[in-house]
Parts: C-alpha cells; structure tokens; sequence
C-alpha cells in the first residue's frame, strides 16, 4: 500500500438480534469443522482466509496469494485441521529449514509432540506422524522413492510457493506438484504477485479444480518515510480529492524540494555543504523518540550488521530495562547451554549477548543458527528492539516488526552493486506492522544523496512483478522419472510443468500472429500475366544484394586508403577535409601520430585507451586522428567521420615552434598565412580541393577499385542482362509489382522468424530432457527405458553436481580414502563459495586429497565436454574452498582453528550439514555394505560434532 490507509469496515447488524442471526448463517455456511477451527483462534478471520479454507472444506484446491503478515498460513493449517478430523495425512512444506523449525514448534504447542513430526536435512523426528513438517526437497526424494510414508496423504501444504522461481532450487516445487498423487489437495501460500491466476490456471490444469484467492489488502496499513538530516518526512501525501479527483498517491514536495537542493549543492546564496549520513545509533535514537521500535534496518552486508551492533554499543545505546536485561540473560544462556564451553569466545558469545541485553542484535546467514533463533524470539517477544539484518530476514522466517529500515536502495548481487526491486522493496517492507499488536506500520528509506524520491515512491508503489518458472530437467529427475514411467511417458509428464505452461501461453499469441501474416502472404503474391514475377524479383534482389556488397567494399577500400593518407600527414599541410562536419579547408596542427601510437599500446597492455583520444567506431582505432586550425579559426580533432576518402594536400606552411592553439592571435595569423598561401592557387583547386592524394592513396584506391570491378562486374553484367531479358521486365506494371513484391518478401521474412519463435519455445522442456537423456545414454546411465545399475546410483544423489557424484562413484575415485579425506573431496561437490571480488586461492589438505581434487577438476572437464555436444551446461566447477575446512572438522581439530576472515560459523555450520547430507546420500547409492558406503558414514559421524551437532528444535 503506497500510502496511509484505513480498512474498509464491513457493514455489520446493528441490532443484538440481527448480529446473532448473521453469526448462526456464517456458522450454517461454514460447516462444524471450519467453524470449531475458527474457535482456536482469537481474532476474526479476513475474507480471503474464510474462502480459503471454504473451498478446502469443499475439496478444492488452494492457492492464496497475499502479502507477507496477512495470515496466509491460516489457511495451511486449516489444512492440517482437515486431515486430523478426517483421519488422513498433511505434510506441510517449507523452503528452509528454521522455518520448518518454527513451524513444528506451532503445531506441536497445538496438537501435541505425538501428531506432529518434522523432516529435514538435519532432524528426523517422529516422521510417521499424521502431520510432518518437512522441507519441500524432503517430500520430493519421497515421491521419487515411493516412500511408504505418503500412504494416507490428504493435503501438502506448499509454504512460500513462490520459492518456485528460484533459480538453484526453483524445479523442486514443480516436481512436487506434478507428481503428488491426484487424491492428495494441494495448498500454496504464496506472497503477492501479479500473475497468480496465471499460476492457479496452471494448478487447475494439473491438479484438477483449485480455487484461486488473491488478497492485496494489507491487514495493518503501511506508512512510506523517507529519513533526511535527523527529520522524517512522509513519501507520500494525502490527496485534495475534493479539488482534483485524483486517487494517485503524490509524492512529498517536501522531498522533492530536497532532492533538489542535494543536486544544486545545497540552499541557494549559501556555502554548500558536505552531506553527513547519520549514525546508526543516531537513527535508533530518532526512530525510538518517535514511538517506531521494534525496527529492523535492513543492511546488505554481513559484516555491516555487525558493524552496526558494535557502534550502537560503543556509543552506549541501551533500549531495555534491567529486568528486561535479565530475562533476555535467562534466555541466551539457556538456549545456548548445549554450545560447547571452548568454543564460545571464537564465535564472538561475549559482544553478541552484551548487545542482547540492551536489545539490538545482528541476524544474518554468518551467524551460528543457534544465535539466529535466540534472536528471533527475543525479538518475536519485543525484548530485542533493534535487528540489523540482510535480506534472508525477508524470506520466510515470522518475525514482523513494527518498523523496516532500508538503508540504501541498492545492493551487491556478487558480481555487481543493483538496485532493489519492487519486488524485493516490498517482501522486505511487508515485515513492517504487527497484526493484532501495531495499528499501522512504517517502511522508511535513509536518506543520502543521489535518491530520488520519485524512484522510492516507485518501488513502493509498483504492484507487477511476476512469478516465472525456474524448471530445468536434470539428471537425477531424469533417471528417478525414467524408472518409473519410462522415457515417453516422463517426457509427457515434463510438458505439464509450469515453465512449458508459460512457454506455450506466451507463444500463443506470436503463434496467431504468423498465421495471420502466413494468410495475408497469399493476398500479396504477384500475379503477372508477362511471366512469373516472383522469379523476376528474386533476380531483382540478387543484383541488388551484389551490387549493394560491392559498393561497400569499395567503400571499406575507400576508408582503408584514408587511413594510410592519414600516417603521411605532417604539421603544416593545408589539406581539404573531404565529410564530417569539419568539410572545407584546414591546416594540421599535430598529425596525431603519438596519440595513435599511445592508443595501440594501451590496448597491447589491455588498460583501454580511452578518453577523448580513444578507439573510434569504423576501424579508426589505431589511425591518427588530426588537430587542425578549420576555415573559421577552430581548432578541432578531427574523427573517423570526416574522412570517407583520403584527404588532399593542397599547400604547405611553415608553423612557429611558439604557436599555441589557445590564442586568438596566433589562429588568426595563421588563418591569415593560409588564405594567403592558397591565393596563388586556382580558383578551381581552392574550391573543389584537387590537391594531390597524401601518399599513395590515389594509386590504392585506384588499385582497390579496378580490383573489386574486376571481380564483381562480370556477374552483374550477367544478372543483368537475365533481367532485362525475363519476360516480365517489358510489364507496363512493372514497379507496382515490383514494390508489392518487395511488401511479399519483407512479410514473408518476418513469418520465417515468427514460426522460429515458435518452434524454439514449444517442448522446450521435453527437447531439454531428451538431450539430458542422450547424455545418461552415451554415460552408459540409461539403455533406453531401462535404467542400469549406474543410472540406479545416480538415482539417489540429490545435488547440483548429481553428474559428477554419480561419475566419482563409478570410477571409484574416492577408494582408498579415510574419512577425513572422503569429507574433504566431498565437499567440493557441496560447497559453493560467496562471491568476493579478492577471494585468494582455497587451500586444500596434501596427499592424497590433493590429487584426487585434481582428478574431480578434470572429469568434470569431460562431463562438460559431453555435455557441449548436446548443447548443455549444467555442471559447474568444483569449488575446492571447503575442503581444507572440512578435512580437519573432521579430524578433530578445535572450531577456532578452522574458522577464518571468509567462513563465519553459520556459513561453517551450514556448508558441514549439506556435505553430511550429500554424504549420507552415497553412503546410501554405494550400498550398506561397500567399503566407500562404509567410509562415507564414518565421515558423517566425524563431522557430527560440536556446534554442528547442537540442535534446537523443540
């Protein structure tokens, strides 16, 4: 919402006696099961969420796209009510583990530890349970397994559907609609986009009736701010309707008026001076006094948030009581009792409960999980006021304040600094205004120099930003689908995705097109009763196009002649400049001989060469290019434009070593000295500039020309003749046909490019999966629809770089390994690291781990080679990073001696879990007994240690 609101009020039965009977129709309406649902909660329930839950009470469907805090997840566990009444399953899916965590602890305060189980990565908790909360990565390996846990499944909850378009893990949820079962209703929660019937249409085509719910209406209203020099301005102000009748939400002229004077420097008549962001403490500070906190100022830097804590401690900044205090104490030290003692001070304990304790934290994916959670029900209970947090808060994780903070509008994707957008503004905005606590919330942007209002107003305003499906096949989907459909039938199923979904919705209308343009093409053919014309024309344009070719050679030939001239001017010679804007008479001040040199070195050592002396279009790059003294006394560098030919010497003068180009004088004497000079030369020369060619030009050109006449004119000369002898070159309509022809070809030029369209996006994704099939076969994967042995391996890994897995294990690389070492290679599979623009070379354990990385390297270099031929590239690189750090974890060594500058403990912890998992997997694919499967749970065993084996859930 652009600006302030005010919820629209139902219109509600005045009388006791009416309101009564409007509650036992909601209830007749409702059914026992949603209204006893409705009892357990302690607010009304939104439209949006009573129709919901309606249509899965009626056996439909679900899709519900509403912004972030309006209560979507309502509706979810609507759905786990349903099944527990019915006596059927729910699994209720997230995208990231804290938030199944969250979840499961909701569910078990309500129905108790023995109903709810959780499945992730890291926990298995009583996973036959009627109702599981699992990452959605989880459920899919069931569906490919045919796990005989899903027997009894009535509902999924799909939470954070638009997880969808993720780029790396975007295809999961995809999978997991299309192959749930038909009897199992589907429920997505998805935050507000602005294609989500789009996305319902496609959920109807594949699940059968969904009923499509989109709520825009924010349940607490949003205020937009913009804080400037300590003040807070609104965004927005409110509308003189009565005078205008425009509903638009106006920009601040307030912010305006300020933007400007940024841009001028400052109030006019007064000495401009030098902008001065405000502290983080500063604008705690203000955000406090007005009544804002909690807050969470969102920075886009790790090691900016915890900048940000310390200077709110340093400056002594206190936002709690010290009952408060001690509550926060009794809280921190409780949940973190299970934390190894040694490994408290490596992972900063001391400054992060000081901060605690005066109610400001960090929250970013650098922290210990433990201490993210501890500071999100810190926060969640309002005993920590002030979170500095990147925008993984934004994602999933409940934890709404009363206040967001952006501190710039742009951020570091790890290739380059660019702007937020609208949908990014506003999933972090929509953290702002606590349902039930906050009777409005406040988005604010920090004010510096260079933001311009309109833009803000912009992103708070936009309403368009689309879901897009993120779907790939991949060789692990390809060999589970193959096995158990066999390859026609996955290929089918693979058609039904949501990306060929949108593929075949956005062809449909380029599909139209050319066949109205193929139609129009028989209404344009010529008819000529001399002959037939269409062949005529193809002559016509055949001549053309080799007439057209050959004028541009000589016209290459031409430019190429001027270039040499050029090298042979020198300073003193009048010459006529033949084009450009400096045409007419000239004298060369410097013939650029240096520069053009200093150019070509520039660009030898790949520093550029740039600047006003720089690389020219038109092949002038490495040409001199003059300064000269023009006919009206300018001194101008002349540029490739000016020279379409070479330039003709037409005299010579002396210029003084003192002459400087900056004095009026001295251009006026030596213009003078010019006219003077030509005095003596005809009219004619002075005129038409028939000097003489500077070097051999004339001989080049001359050359040039006869060169390409002698190699172009014989066929011209034949295709002209065929021309005027067809019989349709006598047609007295000749040129009306002729140009009809030429409308003919040109339509018919753009429906060849229609219909390529066409055809490149129809069955892409089957086109894809067949190539990703070719490659299984030529690996000896697939034989067909029978899956082998190898291709059964390759079944049970579950990563980006599945291929390469699956290859390692095949060719035994990993045989002979310790744990220790398997960690160690392993995790070059696993880990990907952060995009720095000074990452230093990764350091890696020696002998054998050293080798057999290097082996990893190279047969990936042969994958990806296989994979060129069918026009894939999935495979990325090992990334070696990790492998030092996972090699001694797993030996034993302390945490402090295995963090660093570039792994802070969440990214440590985080990259630990998914190599154990990843290893648990091929201990899985080699079988129980073999000695890699062996090797491979000892090292998850090993890794299974200290703060990585501490587990909160609960």
């Amino acid at each position: 919402m652009p600006g302030r609101g005010s919820p629209t009020l139902d219109r509600m039965p005045t009388s006791p006696a009416r309101r009564y009977a409007a509650f036992r129709e909601q209830q007749a309406e409702d059914g026992p099961v949603l209204t006893q649902f409705q009892a357990l909660y302690d607010f009304g329930f939104d439209d949006f969420q009573r129709k919901a839950c309606q249509a899965l009470n009626d056996g439909h469907g679900v899709l519900v796209a509403a912004p972030t805090g309006s209560g979507k997840t309502v509706v979810g566990e609507f759905a786990v009510h349903l099944a527990l009444a019915e006596g059927r399953k729910c699994f209720y899916t997230t995208p990231i583990k804290a938030l199944s965590n969250q979840k499961y602890g909701d569910l078990v305060r309500r129905y108790g530890s023995d109903s709810v189980g959780l499945l992730t990565g890291d926990n298995s908790i009583n996973g036959e349970a009627p109702v599981v909360v699992m990452t959605t990565e989880v459920l899919r390996n069931m569906l490919y397994a045919g796990s005989a846990t899903l027997a009894g499944l009535g509902y999924v909850v799909l939470d954070e559907v638009h997880y969808l378009a993720d780029a790396f893990r975007g295809a999961v949820w995809e999978e997991v609609i299309i192959h749930l079962p038909e009897s199992v209703q589907v429920v997505a929660l998805s935050a507000t986009v602005s294609n989500a019937e789009e996305f319902g249409d496609w959920l109807t085509q594949v699940r059968g009736g969904t009923t499509v719910i989109v709520d825009e209406h924010r349940p607490v209203p949003l205020w937009q701010h913009v804080l400037a020099a300590g003040r807070l301005y609104d965004l927005f102000v409110e509308q003189a309707t009565a005078r205008h009748g425009d509903q638009a939400p106006q920009v601040n002229p307030e912010l305006l008026r300020l933007a400007r004077r940024e841009e001028w420097g400052g109030r006019p008549g007064r000495r401009p001076t030098r902008f001065r962001l405000p502290h983080r403490p500063e604008v705690i500070g203000r955000l406090d006094a007005a009544g804002l906190l909690p807050a969470i100022t969102f920075i886009f830097s790790r090691a900016g948030c915890d900048a940000a804590v310390r200077q709110c401690l340093d400056a002594g900044l206190r936002l709690t009581t010290p009952d408060e205090a001690a509550v926060i104490t009794e809280i921190a030290e409780r949940r973190t009792a299970d934390v190894p003692e040694s490994d408290l001070p490596v992972l900063g304990y001391g400054e992060w409960l000081t901060g605690l304790q005066r109610g400001i934290a960090a929250h970013h994916a650098g922290l210990l999980p433990t201490f993210k959670e501890v500071v999100e029900e810190l926060f969640e209970e309002g005993l920590v006021r002030a979170v500095f947090a990147t925008e993984t808060l934004s994602l999933g994780i409940n934890m709404p304040a009363r206040t967001v903070l952006i501190e710039r509008l742009d951020k570091w994707n790890g290739e380059a600094h660019v702007p937020l957008t609208p949908g990014e503004y506003t999933q972090l905005t929509g953290r702002a205004g606590r349902r039930g606590i906050d009777v409005e919330g406040h988005a604010v942007v920090l004010w510096r120099p260079g933001v311009d209002p309109r833009a803000v107003a912009g992103l708070a305003s936009t309403r368009t930003y689309p879901l897009n499906s993120s779907f790939r096949p991949s060789y692990n989907m390809a060999v589970n689908l193959v096995g158990q459909v066999g390859l026609e039938r996955a290929a089918a199923l693979l058609e039904s995705s949501f990306a060929q979904f949108q593929a075949d919705r956005a062809v449909v209308g380029i599909a139209r097109r050319a066949r109205r343009d193929r139609e129009a093409l028989a209404e344009l053919a010529v008819n000529c009763d001399r002959g037939d014309f269409a062949e005529y024309a193809r002559l016509r344009k055949e001549l053309s196009d080799l007439e057209g070719a050959a004028a541009r050679q000589r016209s290459a030939a031409r430019r190429e002649d001027a270039l040499r001239s050029l090298q042979a001017l020198r300073r003193g010679d009048i010459i006529r400049v033949p084009g450009g804007r400096r045409a007419g008479i000239a004298v060369v001040l410097d013939p650029g001989l240096s520069a053009a040199a200093g150019r070509k070195e520039a660009r030898r050592k790949g520093t550029g060469g740039g600047g006003r002396g720089g690389a020219v279009p038109g092949g002038f790059g490495q040409s001199p290019l003059p300064l000269v003294l023009t006919a009206g006394r300018q001194v101008k560098r002349l540029s490739a434009a000016d020279f379409p030919e070479p330039p003709a010497v037409l005299d010579r003068v002396r210029i003084p070593a003192a002459f400087s180009a900056r004095s009026p004088r001295a251009r006026r004497d030596l213009a003078s000295t010019v006219r003077n000079k030509l005095a003596g030369h005809p009219a004619r020369d002075r005129r038409e500039g028939d000097g003489q060619p500077v070097g051999d030009g004339a001989g080049q050109a001359g050359r040039s020309r006869t060169h390409l006449s002698q190699a172009d004119q014989p066929e011209i000369t034949r295709l002209r003749r065929r021309l005027r002898q067809h019989p349709c070159h006598a047609c007295p309509d000749r040129e009306d046909h002729a140009r009809q022809a030429e409308r003919y070809a040109r339509l018919e030029r753009e429906v060849r490019q229609l219909e390529a369209a066409v055809a490149g996006r129809s069955h892409v994704i089957a086109r894809t999966f067949q190539r990703v099939c070719a490659v299984l076969g030529d690996l000896g994967y697939l034989d067909g629809d029978t899956v082998t042995p190898a291709g059964r391996r390759l079944a049970d890994l579950y990563t980006e770089l599945d291929l390469l897995a699956a290859e390692c294990l095949r060719r035994d690389l990993w045989r002979g390994l310790d744990p220790a070492e398997l960690a160690a290679c392993v995790s070059a599979l696993t880990f990907e690291a952060r995009k720095t623009e000074d990452a230093a070379p990764p350091q890696v354990p020696g002998s054998p781990v050293r080798e057999i990385l290097a082996a990893m390297v190279s047969l990936r270099g042969e994958l990806a080679a296989i994979e060129r031929e069918h026009k894939l590239a999935f495979l990325r690189e090992p990334d070696l990073g990790f492998a030092w750090a996972a090699y001694a974890w797993a030996q034993g060594k302390p945490l402090e001696s295995v963090l660093g500058p570039d792994l802070t403990p969440g990214d440590f912890v985080r990259a630990v879990k998914q190599l154990m998992d990843l290893l648990g997997q091929i201990a899985v694919a080699a079988g129980r007994d073999a000695p890699i499967g062996v090797t491979a749970r000892q090292a998850v065993e090993a890794l299974r240690r200290g703060v990585v084996a501490y587990s909160s859930v609960g």
